[in-house]
């Protein structure tokens, strides 16, 4: 590790200095802890009797080599602190945890497991094609059915061989999975933190998170990881006054908590930002993922989010630091930023001032459509510009529409239960909704559940309801997305021009009181007519003079209307999309 780069912030590989690293039968093991009068190591190895460790290089990292360290013991460091106190803490730069409430960290030793995805990450074309992520919570997209408690999780490798023959069924191109840096709290899902380097204990061994990226390459099949930049779990056993100071978060109660209670990263100190980039790049290159989707990447930009606080300047520093060094190190991942703000640029390279990520949820697109199909459709008159406005900004940024899990829990209802009307009318409406999102411009990204229109609200702690399916509207609605994924990949005109402007021309933008919308995409050679009609009537459509109309593909599964005398019959709540000749 270079020091002055560890310093600087400008170091991504301080895990292969810091944490527990094999040294014949046993270990060494090294920490960063500045301010601490004395630190020792304890563990299974040493009975838990402490192994005092020295001061080496500055005098600001402690080392200890212990002799016969078996891969799975845990251990922890014991922190003798300036006041005189003492604190057992676990290991930052830990690559294994114990499994909560247990808060020790484990030494697994060098990984056994061998990728056979040579292919995969040798290909040029690894995001080649339209990314249709997703998105999956480990502990409840599926569980077993038998047991009762924490034992009801799926192992890594068990998740594996049921979900990647479902996302190819479904023609999902990526996989996005929620957090799984060991955190101690079920309820956080993974975004309060306590080992940033740790795959989560719940899904059993390291090695099985690698066997389930594997499997994905292996099918063709990219892989994303939330990765938590921003804010840290304030449990006194892991990062938190970790030498008896304010060694990771910020001193200022100000600045040093946030909305969600926990503690905000101090990016000022090159410490840290080489700690955040450090285990992004461990993530990247330990498991073969495809990708991060960066979480709160607002309070990047803003203190505390707040636009009214003014810019956070160590925190966009360390967002370019963050990007232009993981795209030198690994030049075909994809780096996604969850941002809710307006300020431009997040998708824009470094060189120009930007923040260098490869994409951005485009929030605005999903809290307008979403207010639109909440409307009764007696007031969609005129509120046209909901569905429009997206257009407008569409190729500022690099956009991914997202229906994520934030949209489905915490009272928001479930995205069946944000359609108005009766329950016919909600399956008709999401149908027509889903169509619209594929034939939108930008990358897709749906939470699971959604594709089979699951009533309730998502708990972390039970099993999606696959039950569902079992009804004929619900499993009816699924065989739709099932055929909408595989059409969509199929027509290369909804997605082969999504950063050009001349792939998309709105024909009837809905301003009026038929609530209709049509626009025509355009790529590889193809023309392809989007046409909606979200009223709550059916109402006639004049088609454009001389298009000529061959049927794709329809929302509610039916024959497309017939063009009489130019003119189309749509009936209510409907899509369709049409080759244009």
């Amino acid at each position: 590790m270079d020091e002055s780069a560890f310093y600087g912030g400008w170091e991504f590989a301080a895990h292969k200095f810091l944490g527990a690293h094999p040294d014949g039968e046993g270990a060494v093991f090294r920490t960063y802890a500045p301010a601490a009068v004395q630190v020792g190591l304890i563990g299974t190895f040493s009975n838990w009797q402490e192994i005092p460790m020295r001061r080496v290089r500055d005098g600001n990292f402690w080392e200890v080599q212990a002799e016969t360290v078996p891969p799975g013991s845990l251990y922890k460091f014991r922190i003798h602190r300036p006041d005189g106190g003492v604190t057992d803490h676990a290991d930052p730069y830990a690559f294994g945890a114990e499994l909560r409430p247990a808060t020790a960290s484990v030494y697994w030793g060098d990984s056994l497991y061998r990728f056979r995805d040579e292919a995969w990450m040798a290909g040029e074309g690894r995001w080649g094609g339209p990314p249709n992520i997703y998105e999956l919570h480990a502990g409840s997209w599926q569980t077993r059915p038998e047991e009762e408690g924490p034992d009801r999780w799926y192992f890594y490798g068990e998740l594996a061989d049921r979900l990647v023959p479902y996302l190819l069924e479904m023609g999902y191109t990526h996989l996005e999975l929620m957090p799984l840096t060991e955190y101690p709290c079920d309820e956080s899902w993974g975004y309060q933190a306590t080992g940033f380097f740790s795959p989560t204990a719940r899904y059993g061994h390291p090695d099985g998170l690698r066997y389930l990226v594997d499997r994905c390459h292996r099918a063709g099949i990219g892989v994303l990881l939330d990765f938590v930049p921003v804010h840290f779990a304030v449990n006194d056993y892991a990062l938190w006054n970790y030498d008896g100071t304010a060694l990771y978060e910020y001193p200022h109660p100000d600045v040093g908590y946030n909305q969600w209670g926990s503690c905000n990263f101090c990016l000022s100190r090159g410490e840290v930002r080489s700690f955040l980039q450090s285990a992004a790049c461990y993530w990247l290159e330990e498991f073969h993922l495809d990708g991060l989707r960066l979480d709160a990447v607002s309070h990047l930009i803003y203190w505390q989010g707040d636009p009214a606080r003014g810019e956070n300047g160590p925190g966009l520093a360390f967002a370019r630091s963050l990007t232009d060094g993981l795209h030198a190190r690994f030049p075909r991942t994809l780096l996604i930023a969850e941002d809710s703000t307006a300020r431009p640029g997040t998708t824009a390279p470094t060189r120009e001032g930007g923040l260098g990520f490869d994409g951005k949820w485009d929030l605005g697109w999903m809290n307008d459509t979403l207010a639109y199909f909440r409307l009764p459709p007696d007031q969609r008159a005129g509120r046209g510009e909901l569905l429009a406005f997206s257009m407008h900004y569409h190729y500022g940024e690099r956009y991914l529409l997202p229906l994520s899990h934030d949209e489905t829990v915490h009272g928001k209802g479930t995205m069946l239960r944000k359609m108005y009307g009766t329950p016919a009318e909600q399956l008709a409406q999401l149908r027509a909704l889903y169509l619209y999102m594929y034939a939108h411009p930008g990358a897709k990204l749906d939470f699971m559940g959604n594709e089979w229109a699951q009533a309730r609200e998502w708990d972390p702690a039970r099993s999606q309801d696959w039950d569902c399916l079992e009804q004929p509207e619900h499993r009816a609605l699924w065989e739709y997305r099932r055929a909408l994924h595989h059409f969509w990949k199929g027509c290369p005109a909804l997605w082969a021009a999504d950063r050009d402007p001349a792939g998309f021309a709105w024909l009837e933008g809905g301003r009026g009181e038929a609530g209709v919308f049509a626009f025509e995409r355009r790529g590889a050679g193809q023309r392809v007519l989007a046409l909606f009609q979200f009223g709550g009537r059916p109402l006639a459509w004049r088609c454009p003079a001389g298009m000529r109309l061959r049927p794709l593909f329809t929302a509610d599964g039916g024959p497309a209307p017939a063009v009489q005398n130019g003119v189309l019959l749509l009936p209510a709540f409907g899509g369709w999309c049409w080759e244009l000749g």
